[in-house]
């Protein structure tokens, strides 16, 4: 064998070798990236495991922590178990935990247009809503909308249409309204304020001791289910089952972006994927548990399940209309956003009233 031949083979077994070490050295690095772990904490503005509204971050954990293989695990506190309901936004904000859940209406004061993406009083129910987010340009707006804070936000489930509350009294006019002290927030809190009511901020687990102890005079939650688990029937027989406050309620998760962004694309699309998978599920339990807890709560506990009079009704929807386009006004974020929620609602309204509002008058 000449030199030159040689010279070949040599390079050739080099080459190989070089070569072996190399796949080895980016499979090693493969699977040490496969394997490493990360920690997460969700707060939320809910009590640990209340039902409903409280079952959705824990449902998220259990998902993220077997579609990972414990790759990411998530840690769930309940209200007041790290930090108060209504520091979940600041929490998150600042990484001490990665996740929250909760409601955007909770954090009106620090963006104008946030009680947007909860509910609109007279608005679009949760199927349009949802509609709207992922399909119509609103879950943009609202990723937008956090932005300058490092947060994300994602639809966290939907309770659908809530009941207009509990009263001390009966509401016969809207002279009823004029100074009664009721726990309701968002843009529903605001309209009811211009038609005479005081609206008071209370988180979900202050709101039974408030009405209880005459701190308050009515509340609006959630509707029969999560009624009933609060015991409002204790203090009050009035249940106001209108709906106008909130027909769609949508919550929130939020995210710490930084820390999203750390997390390599398989566990990043699971987080998301999991979101909307709790999201997508909690109105199938409302739907499945709110009539017979309504059923409970008549027939068991003798509440009175009223309807709010036409002249309510008329002065709520004015009040509410003055409400938003004197932020669109005076806001060009809300403006933007609730330019896209209406050219949405203007069309899927006149569609639901010949479809679904059809179909409910017929099949009474």
């Amino acid at each position: 064998m000449n030199m030159f031949k040689k010279l070949a083979l040599v390079l050739a077994s080099s080459a190989l070798l070089l070569t072996a070490c190399g796949e080895k050295k980016v499979e090693q690095s493969g699977a040490a990236k496969s394997q490493k772990t990360f920690k997460w904490k969700l707060v939320t503005t809910w009590p640990k495991n209340f039902p409903g509204l409280g079952e959705a971050p824990e449902e998220f954990a259990k998902h993220i922590n077997k579609m990972s293989n414990g790759r990411l695990t998530v840690q769930v506190f309940g209200a007041g178990q790290l930090v108060p309901g209504f520091e979940v936004f600041d929490t998150v904000k600042s990484g001490t935990a990665q996740m929250g859940h909760g409601a955007a209406y909770y954090w009106t004061g620090k963006m104008n247009a946030a009680p947007f993406f909860t509910a609109v009083p007279f608005g679009m129910n949760m199927t349009e809503t949802n509609g709207w987010l992922y399909y119509g340009g609103g879950l943009e707006l609202w990723q937008k909308l956090y932005k300058p804070f490092g947060l994300v936000p994602f639809p966290g489930g939907n309770s659908g249409a809530q009941f207009a509350g509990w009263f001390n009294k009966e509401i016969n006019s809207v002279d009823d309204l004029q100074g009664l002290k009721m726990r309701i927030g968002g843009i529903g809190g605001e309209a009811f304020k211009r038609a005479g009511g005081l609206p008071v901020q209370l988180p979900g687990g202050e709101i039974f001791s408030s009405l209880q102890s005459g701190v308050i005079d009515a509340t609006e939650w959630v509707g029969p289910h999560n009624d009933l688990a609060f015991g409002f029937y204790k203090t009050t027989k009035y249940y106001y089952s209108t709906v106008w406050q909130e027909p769609s309620a949508t919550l929130e998760f939020i995210v710490n972006e930084q820390a999203l962004n750390e997390l390599p694309d398989d566990l990043r699309e699971m987080v998301v994927i999991a979101m909307r998978a709790v999201n997508d599920d909690m109105i199938n339990k409302y739907t499945a548990r709110s009539p017979s807890a309504l059923i409970t709560l008549v027939e068991k506990h003798d509440v009175q399940v009223k309807q709010f009079p036409r002249d309510v009704i008329e002065k709520l929807k004015a009040t509410t209309a003055e409400v938003i386009n004197e932020k669109a006004a005076n806001d060009p974020v809300v403006k933007e956003i609730w330019d896209s929620y209406k050219a949405f609602y203007d069309q899927v309204k006149v569609y639901h009233q010949v479809t679904d509002h059809t179909y409910f008058e017929n099949r009474k």
